[in-house]
């Protein structure tokens, strides 16, 4: 199993009504050099202006980006080249990022190569810890910039602390 760590960007709080506006992905190995970013076209007329402010994207920009269904064919496609076995997605907020790949991806392709689950970050270093009350995101090399590669390389480099400092078998 590989790991995959994932962090979107969007223009709205939920897929389907808003829009995946791009997404970055990263395999958790020693190197995190197997990257990829997708931008994506709006499936939406409707759009919040500050939920997309945080991208750094523009409404007219997002309307010159990729079809979806492209993206996430290229998307599954680099999946299945750098993954053994189902991959494993992890995300800092898996309840948000997870809805938006899921959506997509089954909206565009019928199928997720994620198959119906994903890990989220935050909880797994709090149980590590054993502490409700920890945050991981100290371990971040990487700065938190909202561009998806940025932050999916950030959170990948804490997954690697915790497993490295506690002794997790991956």
């Amino acid at each position: 199993m590989s790991y995959i760590m994932v962090d979107i960007e969007s223009d709205g709080p939920i897929p389907g009504d808003y829009s995946m506006i791009c997404f970055g992905a990263v395999l958790v190995d020693d190197t995190l050099d197997k990257v990829f970013y997708g931008r994506l076209k709006p499936i939406s007329e409707k759009w919040d202006p500050a939920a997309l402010s945080i991208s750094g994207f523009t409404r007219e920009e997002t309307l010159a980006f990729d079809d979806p269904t492209g993206v996430m064919e290229r998307f599954a496609t680099w999946l299945q080249e750098h993954s053994v076995g189902r991959p494993m997605f992890i995300a800092d907020n898996n309840g948000f990022d997870w809805q938006f790949i899921n959506w997509y991806f089954h909206h565009f392709l019928e199928e997720n190569p994620f198959g119906y689950s994903s890990t989220n970050l935050g909880s797994l270093y709090k149980g590590v810890v054993k502490n409700m009350r920890k945050n991981f995101k100290h371990l971040r090399i990487t700065e938190h910039t909202h561009d998806p590669v940025d932050d999916a390389k950030g959170n990948a480099e804490a997954f690697l602390q915790i497993i490295k400092r506690y002794k997790i078998k991956r």
